[in-house]
């Protein structure tokens, strides 16, 4: 792999203190290019520009996935990258589906460790703050035919971040716009997806919420996702998501949290269809007692308010609730403060 380190750093021009989330850039980037059929050699360079013409493919056409993980201080003093053989699996599935080249999990392996190892001050000592890694992949062809691109661009940018939400979150359920449908690409993270939700997230936010619950294509009866998130509630101590399908992403935030609740015997788990009456006739009737999100860049992030019909329900977010337990479990595990039985922290 060849890397060309910066001559000078601009690590001192961040307030580490301050840290708009995806706003500030690492010194490095690394980039790999994808012509004639096969990737060429990843290369680490200092982060800046790329070039294209009006023609680049993938303004045109949409071919665009990428991946969101992160890398953490912990409390030996090492860096732990999260689950990225994860993000290496799933960023392929999102290739197959968008007819893109699958990029070689080895290749992405190697790749962020050397990015994030020669960018290791960047990542923040501070609690709730992490190094946030974005791998992306686009049609980098510059011609305007309906069709496939014939070359591809992977690259990876990594920003100093810190949390993604302050305080509670307060949504509405969504009955008119959809995020996902199904045969669609509602399961990869294409950046589609994300540009056609912000209409009806902003329609939302002048209602005076933070996010939507996105609902089924079809009679929007069922739960499905929570903004950017995968969604949880905890009804009569039980903790319910709905299961995975084509319209929805599978978060590895979410797996971890499944995985660890089955290993654990303090709340049942049920990973089933979620009926959007259900949810309101629980908080009508006091069963409710919490609901959050879960995802890369909030971890978890509990809603307060649930929307519906003009009706504002109240959820509870205790401070010693389940989902900070869970939360408090996953980050103990990142930060090196409690045990890995899972090997899911890869290790600088």
């Amino acid at each position: 792999m060849k890397i060309t380190k910066t001559s000078q750093s601009r690590i001192s021009e961040v307030d580490f203190s301050n840290l708009p989330f995806g706003n500030t850039f690492s010194d490095h980037m690394l980039i790999s290019e994808f012509s004639n059929g096969q990737w060429s050699e990843p290369e680490i360079k200092p982060y800046g520009p790329l070039s294209f013409t009006p023609a680049l493919h993938t303004l045109h056409y949409g071919q665009a996935i990428f991946e969101g993980q992160k890398a953490y201080y912990r409390e030996d003093g090492s860096i732990g990258i999260f689950r990225p053989e994860a993000n290496a699996k799933r960023l392929n599935h999102s290739a197959r589906r968008m007819f893109m080249p699958e990029f070689p999990e080895e290749l992405f392996m190697e790749g962020i460790r050397a990015l994030v190892d020669i960018d290791r001050e960047w990542v923040p000592k501070a609690p709730d703050h992490s190094l946030y890694l974005r791998p992306f992949m686009f049609g980098s062809s510059e011609f305007v035919a309906a069709r496939p691109s014939e070359k591809y661009i992977f690259c990876i940018i990594t920003s100093p971040v810190g949390p993604y939400y302050a305080g509670n979150v307060k949504v509405k359920v969504e009955e008119t716009y959809t995020r996902s449908a199904s045969g669609g690409v509602g399961s990869t993270k294409c950046a589609g997806n994300y540009g056609g939700a912000f209409f009806a997230t902003d329609q939302a936010r002048k209602e005076g919420y933070t996010q939507v619950i996105w609902t089924d294509h079809k009679d929007h009866q069922l739960v499905e996702e929570s903004g950017t998130m995968n969604i949880a509630f905890i009804i009569d101590d039980t903790f319910i998501t709905p299961p995975l399908s084509d319209r929805i992403l599978g978060g590895i935030t979410r797996d971890s949290i499944l995985t660890m609740l089955r290993d654990r015997d303090y709340l049942k788990v049920e990973e089933r269809p979620v009926q959007v009456e259900e949810v309101i006739n629980a908080a009508k009737e006091g069963l409710l007692q919490e609901a959050f999100g879960m995802g890369t860049a909030a971890v978890i992030s509990p809603i307060s308010t649930i929307g519906f019909r003009g009706t504002d329900y109240e959820v509870g977010t205790p401070a010693d609730g389940y989902a900070m337990r869970i939360k408090k479990e996953l980050t103990e595990l990142r930060s090196g403060a409690a045990e890995d039985p899972y090997g899911w922290m890869v290790q600088l």
